[in-house]
């Protein structure tokens, strides 16, 4: 067979493949980006941890995003919806805690700089192009893809990195595809003006707000100054099934639910809705595996995780950055990926692993419990407030906290120790 014409095809433009592109052509390989749409191109996802900044340092492109005029961001704060409880989280504060302040987006701006950025780097960006069909062989894959004028293409490279998103591209070509059960959620959200913030730095915080089974988040994606007024993307996370029982139009439950807690109808009370609003769902699974021969998955194409966190776009590009990292391992030393990637593998499925248990674990009442008590003891808040700002890999120091954090969650789910919460009170009425 020839040889191929690139080092490595990456299937998608957003934060991850513009990192595993930007990656891999800063160290002179042949790239070649195929995205199926133009940017700049409206996402979700808008708020970023503090480790991003490092991975932003690293691929070159932290003048850029500093330039760009985002929000900054120093923490987070959780809420019940009646008010009657409130916690916050300051970056600075997390004594494990190294990065300490991070950015909110619009994620169009953000990743439209990104993939700019992978253009100067040096690797070949092709939008409008739509992959249909993948193959590995012993030399390398096959991408079959189409553009927008239906002309057929075929591209060959050693390795392929799939950052296709929630599209999940091969993971879905290969079967692997696993749902969570426990998280059969949908997001309704958009974009509002006059958006009641915090005054100062925390203006600038990621607010979640704890229903029943469900929450909101705000996220300020522009402060308020003499010029304009404050924008901020604000959205309702809930379960499909509550929402398909409700038989009504998903704004209108939206609007229920922020009229019906005063933590979210306070802020809201002036707001101006200045985009449409959207409605997603089909939130959290992750495949069975993350590579195969020649292939690795990176971002939401290992894996989607509910967005209460904030986690996407940190563990898109730090997968991203871990998986070129490996493929130039390859490229240099040879072999198809079966003796490497398994460790990227799981270095990803622990990083992804605290974030599930994180996100399972919210739902309950027991660890909503926990967390509004926050106790010097063990300095536990600190180690949950590096995980909220992306410290993924801080060792035997988080790890022993975060397992003593779980266990007594379980403890308060049978013997409570804790002040007990009554979250169908909490939320401020019902639907029906």
């Amino acid at each position: 067979m020839n040889q191929p014409e690139f080092d490595v095809i990456v299937i998608g433009g957003g934060p991850g493949g513009s990192c595993a592109a930007a990656v891999l052509a800063r160290a002179g390989r042949r790239v070649l980006l195929l995205e199926k749409e133009h940017f700049p191109r409206f996402h979700i996802g808008e708020s970023l941890l503090p480790y991003n900044l490092a991975i932003f340092e690293e691929i070159g492109v932290m003048p850029t995003i500093q330039a760009a005029g985002f929000a900054p961001k120093y923490g987070a704060q959780f809420h019940l919806g009646n008010a009657s409880k409130e916690l916050k989280f300051v970056f600075r504060e997390g004594c494990f805690t190294e990065y300490t302040e991070a950015f909110q987006v619009e994620r169009s701006k953000l990743d439209d700089l990104l993939l700019r950025h992978a253009t100067k780097s040096g690797a070949d960006v092709r939008e409008g192009v739509t992959v249909e069909r993948t193959t590995a062989d012993a030399e390398g894959v096959t991408v079959e893809a189409r553009d927008e004028a239906g002309v057929a293409a075929t591209y060959r490279a050693r390795f392929l990195v799939d950052a296709s998103g929630r599209g999940n591209f091969t993971g879905n070509q290969e079967g692997i595809k696993v749902p969570n059960a426990k998280l059969k959620k949908l997001a309704v959200f958009g974009h509002f003006e006059n958006v009641g913030l915090d005054p100062g730095k925390p203006a600038g915080d990621t607010v979640i707000v704890r229903l029943d089974k469900k929450w909101f988040w705000l996220i300020p994606l522009r402060l308020a100054d003499a010029q304009q007024p404050s924008k901020v993307s604000v959205g309702l996370v809930m379960d499909r099934d509550e929402l398909a029982a409700a038989k009504r139009p998903a704004e209108q439950v939206f609007q229920h639910f922020v009229d019906s807690n005063p933590s979210v109808a306070a802020r809201m009370r002036n707001a101006k809705l200045v985009s449409p609003m959207h409605v997603t769902s089909d939130f959290s699974y992750r495949n069975r595996t993350f590579w195969s021969p020649r292939v690795v998955r990176v971002g939401d194409a290992a894996g989607f995780i509910d967005p209460i966190f904030s986690s996407g776009v940190f563990i898109a590009m730090f997968s991203a950055k871990l998986a070129s990292e490996t493929v130039l391992q390859l490229l240099a030393q040879g072999g198809d990926g079966s003796a490497v990637f398994p460790a990227y593998e799981r270095r990803i499925n622990a990083a992804m692993r605290i974030y599930w248990e994180m996100v399972e674990n919210f739902y309950t009442t027991p660890f909503m419990e926990v967390l509004m008590e926050p106790r010097p003891k063990w300095d536990i808040a600190s180690a949950i407030n590096a995980i909220l700002a992306g410290e993924l890999e801080g060792g035997w120091r988080l790890r022993w906290r975060m397992r003593a954090f779980f266990w007594l969650v379980k403890i308060q789910a049978k013997y409570p120790f804790m002040p007990k919460l009554d979250f169908p009170r909490i939320s401020g009425g019902s639907l029906s």
